[in-house]
């Protein structure tokens, strides 16, 4: 019988059963999990990398499911105490490192796609449908753009920041501490600390005040 049915029979008190049978899992499989571990869905697991390569925190919470991938050396850590809502796509590849330090809070369905580093930074609250990007196709005529290397730049999203919904983060920028960035706007250069941002490509619209 499905959980969610289930939930919706019993109660959402059927979920924390339910969650501890699934960090038994994970763990089963290799993937570090620590306490407090929370939620009210399905992993899917893509992984031809080391399960060991993905650490999740203390008091980690999923409202939902999620989708965890990782290949070559690419690792996935999530610190303590972040939260994401349901259907978030996490994926790491390469020697690439994605981080979510603590109490990140994190939309639904956003896709996190790290070729390189990504840094998602304590305290960062991130809408839903948001899509952050640290590689990029080549798109030279002479080979098909599938078939081309990729180019990679690192992407930082500073503590403090907030992304509203539908926003993307394209390879290489870097989102200054307290940044906020308007919806379905498109980062395409980095930020200055304190400032507002929008549209696509997003620009400075302003300044958050004391």
């Amino acid at each position: 019988m499905d959980i969610k049915f289930l939930a919706f029979l019993l109660g959402w008190w059927v979920y924390h059963p339910y969650s501890v049978l699934i960090s038994i899992v994970l763990r089963l499989k290799g993937i570090h999990v620590g306490k407090g571990f929370y939620i009210q869905g399905v992993p899917y697991l893509k992984l031809r990398a080391n399960p060991s390569n993905i650490i999740i925190g203390n008091n980690v919470k999923i409202y939902g499911d999620i989708d965890l991938r990782i290949r070559e050396n690419g690792r996935i850590q999530i610190q303590d105490n972040v939260s994401f809502d349901t259907c978030c796509r996490l994926v790491s590849a390469n020697n690439a490192v994605l981080t979510f330090k603590e109490y990140a809070d994190i939309g639904g369905y956003c896709v996190f796609n790290a070729g390189t580093d990504i840094l998602i930074d304590k305290h960062v609250l991130i809408a839903g449908y948001c899509y952050i990007q640290s590689s990029s196709h080549g798109l030279s005529r002479s080979k098909t753009i599938k078939s081309q290397p990729h180019s990679y730049g690192k992407v930082v999203i500073g503590e403090d920041s907030w992304l509203g919904s539908h926003v993307t983060v394209l390879p290489g920028v870097d989102i200054a501490t307290g940044t906020v960035i308007g919806t379905k706007s498109v980062v395409t250069k980095s930020t200055m600390t304190y400032n507002i941002y929008a549209g696509v490509p997003a620009k400075k619209i302003g300044e958050r005040s004391l």
